[in-house]
Protein backbone atom coordinates (compact mmCIF):
# COMPACT_ATOMS: atom_id res chain seq x y z
CA UNK A 1 0.00 0.00 0.00
CA UNK A 2 3.21 2.33 0.68
CA UNK A 3 4.31 4.71 3.09
CA UNK A 4 1.50 7.74 1.68
CA UNK A 5 -1.33 5.28 3.42
CA UNK A 6 0.13 5.69 6.89
CA UNK A 7 0.67 9.17 6.70
CA UNK A 8 -3.36 10.10 5.83
CA UNK A 9 -4.05 7.19 8.72
CA UNK A 10 -1.69 9.36 11.06
CA UNK A 11 -3.73 12.84 9.98
CA UNK A 12 -7.11 10.95 9.83
CA UNK A 13 -6.45 9.85 13.50
CA UNK A 14 -5.60 13.41 14.33
CA UNK A 15 -8.66 14.60 12.60
CA UNK A 16 -11.49 12.48 14.20
CA UNK A 17 -9.83 13.03 17.90
CA UNK A 18 -9.84 16.55 17.71
CA UNK A 19 -13.29 16.32 16.57
CA UNK A 20 -14.36 13.83 18.99
CA UNK A 21 -13.19 15.95 21.93
CA UNK A 22 -15.27 18.82 20.70
CA UNK A 23 -18.14 16.47 20.52
CA UNK A 24 -17.48 15.04 23.62
CA UNK A 25 -17.14 18.71 25.02
CA UNK A 26 -20.77 19.35 24.57
CA UNK A 27 -22.48 16.37 24.76
CA UNK A 28 -25.86 16.39 27.03
CA UNK A 29 -25.97 20.32 26.67
CA UNK A 30 -28.63 21.87 24.40
CA UNK A 31 -28.06 21.77 21.13
CA UNK A 32 -30.39 23.26 18.24
CA UNK A 33 -31.70 20.33 15.91
CA UNK A 34 -33.38 20.66 12.74
CA UNK A 35 -34.78 18.21 10.39
CA UNK A 36 -33.17 17.15 6.96
CA UNK A 37 -35.71 14.91 6.71
CA UNK A 38 -38.62 13.73 8.96
CA UNK A 39 -36.58 11.26 11.09
CA UNK A 40 -33.34 12.76 9.78
CA UNK A 41 -31.71 15.21 12.30
CA UNK A 42 -28.45 17.63 11.82
CA UNK A 43 -27.05 19.91 14.79
CA UNK A 44 -24.55 22.45 14.93
CA UNK A 45 -22.45 19.95 16.36
CA UNK A 46 -22.39 18.29 13.22
CA UNK A 47 -21.15 20.82 11.21
CA UNK A 48 -18.89 22.02 13.67
CA UNK A 49 -17.50 18.61 14.10
CA UNK A 50 -17.43 18.77 10.26
CA UNK A 51 -15.51 21.48 10.28
CA UNK A 52 -12.72 20.81 12.26
CA UNK A 53 -12.27 17.12 10.12
CA UNK A 54 -12.21 19.18 6.61
CA UNK A 55 -9.96 21.44 8.13
CA UNK A 56 -7.19 19.21 8.80
CA UNK A 57 -7.71 16.47 6.49
CA UNK A 58 -7.22 19.54 3.53
CA UNK A 59 -4.24 21.20 5.93
CA UNK A 60 -2.27 18.27 4.90
CA UNK A 61 -3.80 16.64 1.66
CA UNK A 62 -5.00 19.80 -0.28
CA UNK A 63 -5.72 18.33 -3.75
CA UNK A 64 -7.84 15.50 -1.92
CA UNK A 65 -11.80 15.57 -2.71
CA UNK A 66 -14.29 15.33 0.34
CA UNK A 67 -17.86 13.50 0.34
CA UNK A 68 -19.23 14.68 3.48
CA UNK A 69 -22.89 14.15 5.17
CA UNK A 70 -23.33 18.25 5.61
CA UNK A 71 -21.30 19.95 2.91
CA UNK A 72 -21.43 20.17 -1.08
CA UNK A 73 -18.77 17.31 -2.81
CA UNK A 74 -15.75 18.31 -3.45
CA UNK A 75 -14.04 16.20 -6.40
CA UNK A 76 -10.35 17.61 -5.86
CA UNK A 77 -7.59 17.03 -8.27
CA UNK A 78 -5.67 14.50 -5.95
CA UNK A 79 -4.98 10.99 -5.36
CA UNK A 80 -7.58 10.41 -2.77
CA UNK A 81 -11.30 11.68 -1.85
CA UNK A 82 -12.32 11.54 2.02
CA UNK A 83 -15.61 10.13 2.89
CA UNK A 84 -17.06 12.01 6.20
CA UNK A 85 -19.66 11.64 8.38
CA UNK A 86 -18.70 13.74 11.26
CA UNK A 87 -21.39 12.60 13.85
CA UNK A 88 -23.12 9.25 13.14
CA UNK A 89 -25.76 8.90 15.68
CA UNK A 90 -27.39 12.12 15.50
CA UNK A 91 -30.55 11.50 17.22
CA UNK A 92 -28.52 9.93 19.75
CA UNK A 93 -26.68 12.41 20.50
CA UNK A 94 -29.23 15.56 20.64
CA UNK A 95 -30.99 13.30 23.00
CA UNK A 96 -28.22 12.58 25.44
CA UNK A 97 -28.06 9.15 24.46
CA UNK A 98 -24.46 8.11 24.53
CA UNK A 99 -23.49 6.30 21.97
CA UNK A 100 -22.10 8.04 18.78
CA UNK A 101 -19.21 8.05 16.71
CA UNK A 102 -17.42 10.22 13.92
CA UNK A 103 -16.18 8.24 10.38
CA UNK A 104 -13.70 8.65 7.93
CA UNK A 105 -12.80 6.47 5.15
CA UNK A 106 -10.15 7.33 1.98
CA UNK A 107 -11.51 6.56 -1.38
CA UNK A 108 -8.60 5.55 -4.16
CA UNK A 109 -9.47 4.83 -7.55
CA UNK A 110 -12.52 3.64 -6.51
CA UNK A 111 -11.68 1.60 -3.53
CA UNK A 112 -11.98 2.56 0.01
CA UNK A 113 -8.35 2.16 1.19
CA UNK A 114 -8.52 3.13 4.85
CA UNK A 115 -11.02 3.36 7.16
CA UNK A 116 -11.05 5.28 11.11
CA UNK A 117 -13.86 5.12 13.45
CA UNK A 118 -13.79 7.13 16.88
CA UNK A 119 -16.16 6.97 19.70
CA UNK A 120 -15.91 10.04 21.78
CA UNK A 121 -17.09 9.06 24.99
CA UNK A 122 -15.47 5.46 24.98
CA UNK A 123 -12.52 6.24 23.42
CA UNK A 124 -12.35 3.25 21.35
CA UNK A 125 -10.80 4.10 17.99
CA UNK A 126 -11.18 1.50 14.77
CA UNK A 127 -8.54 1.64 12.20
CA UNK A 128 -8.38 -0.30 8.89
CA UNK A 129 -6.25 -0.27 6.28
CA UNK A 130 -6.70 -2.02 3.30
CA UNK A 131 -4.75 -5.03 3.19
CA UNK A 132 -2.98 -4.48 6.66
CA UNK A 133 -5.83 -5.75 9.21
CA UNK A 134 -8.04 -3.95 11.53
CA UNK A 135 -7.06 -2.45 14.73
CA UNK A 136 -9.27 -1.03 17.76
CA UNK A 137 -6.63 1.18 19.98
CA UNK A 138 -3.68 0.41 18.24
CA UNK A 139 -4.28 -3.52 19.06
CA UNK A 140 -5.35 -5.71 15.98
CA UNK A 141 -8.99 -7.24 16.08
CA UNK A 142 -11.26 -10.12 14.51
CA UNK A 143 -14.69 -11.23 14.32
CA UNK A 144 -16.73 -13.77 16.26
CA UNK A 145 -16.45 -17.68 15.73
CA UNK A 146 -20.63 -18.05 15.97
CA UNK A 147 -21.57 -20.51 13.04
CA UNK A 148 -25.70 -20.42 13.70
CA UNK A 149 -27.60 -17.60 13.08
CA UNK A 150 -29.99 -18.52 15.73
CA UNK A 151 -27.11 -18.27 18.47
CA UNK A 152 -26.24 -14.98 16.49
CA UNK A 153 -26.66 -11.12 18.49
CA UNK A 154 -27.82 -8.78 15.18
CA UNK A 155 -27.74 -5.50 14.77
CA UNK A 156 -29.64 -3.02 12.61
CA UNK A 157 -31.53 0.22 12.37
CA UNK A 158 -34.43 2.19 10.37
CA UNK A 159 -34.50 3.98 7.38
CA UNK A 160 -34.77 7.76 7.66
CA UNK A 161 -37.91 7.77 5.09
CA UNK A 162 -39.41 5.34 7.32
CA UNK A 163 -42.20 7.24 7.81
CA UNK A 164 -43.32 7.33 4.00
CA UNK A 165 -41.63 4.38 2.75
CA UNK A 166 -43.07 0.71 2.97
CA UNK A 167 -39.54 -0.16 2.62
CA UNK A 168 -39.22 0.65 6.38
CA UNK A 169 -37.22 -3.05 7.29
CA UNK A 170 -39.68 -3.91 9.69
CA UNK A 171 -40.67 -6.87 7.48
CA UNK A 172 -37.02 -7.68 8.11
CA UNK A 173 -36.44 -7.36 11.70
CA UNK A 174 -39.73 -9.37 12.48
CA UNK A 175 -37.91 -12.55 10.19
CA UNK A 176 -35.22 -12.24 12.10
CA UNK A 177 -36.56 -12.01 15.52
CA UNK A 178 -37.87 -15.00 14.92
CA UNK A 179 -34.24 -17.00 13.66
CA UNK A 180 -31.73 -15.02 15.68
CA UNK A 181 -30.60 -15.41 19.03
CA UNK A 182 -31.47 -11.25 20.07
CA UNK A 183 -31.60 -7.96 18.01
CA UNK A 184 -30.57 -4.55 18.72
CA UNK A 185 -30.95 -0.91 17.57
CA UNK A 186 -28.14 1.20 18.20
CA UNK A 187 -28.52 4.37 16.19
CA UNK A 188 -25.05 4.13 14.91
CA UNK A 189 -24.12 2.46 11.78
CA UNK A 190 -20.40 3.27 11.68
CA UNK A 191 -19.93 1.76 15.25
CA UNK A 192 -22.38 -1.14 14.23
CA UNK A 193 -20.04 -1.83 11.72
CA UNK A 194 -17.13 -1.84 13.89
CA UNK A 195 -18.82 -4.05 16.85
CA UNK A 196 -18.88 -6.87 14.00
CA UNK A 197 -15.73 -6.56 13.33
CA UNK A 198 -14.85 -6.83 17.09
CA UNK A 199 -16.74 -9.25 17.49
CA UNK A 200 -19.29 -7.93 19.87
CA UNK A 201 -21.98 -8.51 17.06
CA UNK A 202 -22.22 -11.48 14.77
CA UNK A 203 -23.75 -9.45 12.11
CA UNK A 204 -25.86 -6.43 10.48
CA UNK A 205 -27.84 -4.94 7.85
CA UNK A 206 -29.17 -2.23 7.35
CA UNK A 207 -31.27 -0.58 4.25
CA UNK A 208 -30.75 3.00 2.13
CA UNK A 209 -27.65 3.90 4.02
CA UNK A 210 -25.10 6.64 2.38
CA UNK A 211 -21.46 6.39 1.33
CA UNK A 212 -20.24 8.06 4.62
CA UNK A 213 -22.20 5.83 6.98
CA UNK A 214 -20.68 2.57 5.91
CA UNK A 215 -17.08 3.53 3.89
CA UNK A 216 -14.94 3.12 7.19
CA UNK A 217 -17.04 0.42 9.12
CA UNK A 218 -17.29 -1.75 5.59
CA UNK A 219 -13.63 -1.83 5.63
CA UNK A 220 -12.80 -2.32 8.54
CA UNK A 221 -14.99 -5.73 8.87
CA UNK A 222 -13.30 -6.56 6.56
CA UNK A 223 -9.88 -6.19 7.38
CA UNK A 224 -11.04 -7.81 10.80
CA UNK A 225 -11.54 -11.14 8.53
CA UNK A 226 -16.08 -10.45 8.37
CA UNK A 227 -17.68 -10.41 4.90
CA UNK A 228 -19.28 -7.37 3.67
CA UNK A 229 -22.20 -7.32 0.70
CA UNK A 230 -25.39 -5.71 -0.26
CA UNK A 231 -28.47 -7.59 0.58
CA UNK A 232 -28.56 -9.18 -2.21
CA UNK A 233 -25.41 -10.67 -1.76
CA UNK A 234 -23.88 -8.86 -4.35
CA UNK A 235 -20.22 -7.23 -3.70
CA UNK A 236 -20.26 -4.50 -1.40
CA UNK A 237 -19.64 -1.16 -3.13
CA UNK A 238 -20.70 2.06 -0.37
CA UNK A 239 -22.91 3.91 -3.08
CA UNK A 240 -24.92 0.51 -3.36
CA UNK A 241 -27.13 1.84 -0.61
CA UNK A 242 -27.70 -1.37 1.53
CA UNK A 243 -25.11 -3.38 3.70
CA UNK A 244 -25.01 -6.82 5.28
CA UNK A 245 -21.66 -7.57 7.46
CA UNK A 246 -21.25 -10.47 9.60
CA UNK A 247 -18.42 -13.03 11.00
CA UNK A 248 -18.69 -14.95 7.38
CA UNK A 249 -20.06 -17.82 8.76
CA UNK A 250 -23.52 -16.24 9.17
CA UNK A 251 -23.54 -14.70 6.30
CA UNK A 252 -25.35 -16.95 4.02
CA UNK A 253 -27.75 -17.36 7.21
CA UNK A 254 -28.21 -13.79 6.67
CA UNK A 255 -29.26 -13.23 2.92
CA UNK A 256 -31.56 -15.97 3.01
CA UNK A 257 -33.93 -14.44 6.08
CA UNK A 258 -33.00 -11.10 4.00
CA UNK A 259 -34.56 -12.86 0.90
CA UNK A 260 -37.78 -14.11 2.49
Amino acid sequence: MGESIFRELGVAITAVLEAGARLREHFGRPVTATHKRPADLVTEMDQSAETVLIDRLRADFPTYGFLTEESPAEFGSGQGRWLIDPLDGTTNYVHGYPLFGISVALERAGEIVLGVVYNPLTGELFTGVRGCGATLNGRPICISPTTSLAESLIVSGFPYNAWKSDVDNSAEWRHFLKRALSLRADGSAALDLCHVACGRLDGYWELDLDPWDMAAGALIVQEAGGTVTDVHGMPFSPYGRSVVASNGYIHRAMLEVLAL
